[in-house]
């Protein structure tokens, strides 16, 4: 698993206690006396990310900010603080992933169009996903990999089942028949 990256900015203290702590830490922690050099690693990496400041050095436009303003706190207090707004970043992440006119809530496995909604089944979000992440179109053989772990009693016929019924529900909800398309060298999303 990725690990996200925590962004010290002017808490050159806690950064040193951090970075003991490194090996221990299911985070990368940055440090940043510059706001300017801050954005621009920010900005320049795709990873989740989560700052981390105090109300003295607060970024007004940042969304995910961890102020720390209670000194002294006890390390584990801090880690475990930063580890919430860490998962809350990533469940706000999956919650509006946008593939072409529509939008997917991987949390209420939902894909939206406009102001309608279609229920999906997780492994339907998972087949979405892989191919929206795919650079190149997936035959049965990668999706049955990737999406379903191999497993040797599963049929080919389960993974051309279940694209069928989900091709078949959006069609139905949005009618929209190429949102997954089918060539000879395998599936995509446009």
């Amino acid at each position: 698993m990725n690990k996200q990256n925590v962004l010290i900015f002017k808490l050159p203290e806690l950064f040193n206690i951090l970075n003991e702590l490194n090996n221990y830490l299911d985070f990368r922690i940055y440090e940043f006396s510059e706001k300017d050099k801050l954005l621009e690693f920010k900005n320049t990496n795709s990873e989740s990310y989560l700052i981390l400041t105090n109300s003295e050095n607060e970024i007004k436009e940042e969304k995910f900010q961890l102020i720390l303003n209670k000194f002294p706190d006890t390390v584990n207090a801090i880690i475990e603080k930063i580890n919430v707004n860490l998962l809350k970043y990533k469940y706000s992440e999956q919650s509006d992933i946008l593939i072409g006119k529509y939008s997917i809530d991987v949390n209420s496995r939902l894909i939206k169009r406009n102001d309608e909604n279609l229920k999906l089944t997780e492994r339907e979000i998972e087949i979405i996903l892989f191919l929206k992440n795919a650079r190149k179109p997936q035959n049965i053989e990668n999706l049955q990999r990737e999406v379903w772990g191999f497993n040797s009693e599963l049929e080919t016929h389960t993974v051309e089942t279940h694209i069928y019924r989900l091709r078949k529900k959006i069609s139905e909800k949005f009618e929209d028949n190429s949102f997954i398309n089918s060539t000879k060298a395998g599936y995509t999303i446009k």
